[in-house]
């Protein structure tokens, strides 16, 4: 069985509706699937207090980022660096935050994968380059016979 604090409110309005509509406890759990116990206890806790939603969401510590916040700088600059966002987010912050906080909280929001800068796109061009060039066989005979001792699949680019 769940604790009361896992209850939502439509399940706390069932079990208050129920009692109201004159279920005993007993047929009320019964009836919704809960345990007497809780039954009792949101009841009370409706008779006494008026209370139908659970203070559940209020527990646990505070998130130091305003998550909010956080995507409107990625929205407002989607090409940032982690340092520019960590340093925009703490120009208007009463506590800072590290670039470590700032990774973390991006790849919890989703943003976990890196597209390249123009500029290292070109060094990547560049590397690629200068790699196939190196890769490149010479038209001497040993480089005929190892482009036909090829298989047909890695020849069609399958493998």
């Amino acid at each position: 069985m769940r604790q009361a604090g896992d209850l939502s409110d439509f399940e706390r309005g069932m079990i208050v509706g129920a009692r109201r509509a004159g279920f005993s406890i007993s047929d009320a759990a019964e009836l919704l699937g809960f345990s007497r116990a809780t039954v009792c206890r949101v009841y009370r806790d409706w008779a006494e207090k008026d209370k139908t939603s659970s203070d559940r969401q209020l527990c646990g510590k505070r998130s130091v980022v305003d998550q909010r916040r956080m995507d409107r700088l990625v929205q407002a600059d989607r090409k940032a660096s982690i340092p520019q966002l960590t340093a925009r987010y703490n120009e208007g912050s009463e506590r800072m935050i590290s670039e470590r906080t700032t990774r973390r909280i991006l790849r919890k929001m989703g943003y976990i994968k890196q597209k390249t800068t123009p500029e290292m796109k070109e060094l990547d061009d560049d590397v690629s380059d200068s790699k196939e060039k190196e890769a490149e066989p010479s038209d001497s005979a040993e480089a005929k016979d190892a482009h036909e001792t090829q298989s047909i699949p890695s020849l069609l680019g399958i493998f």
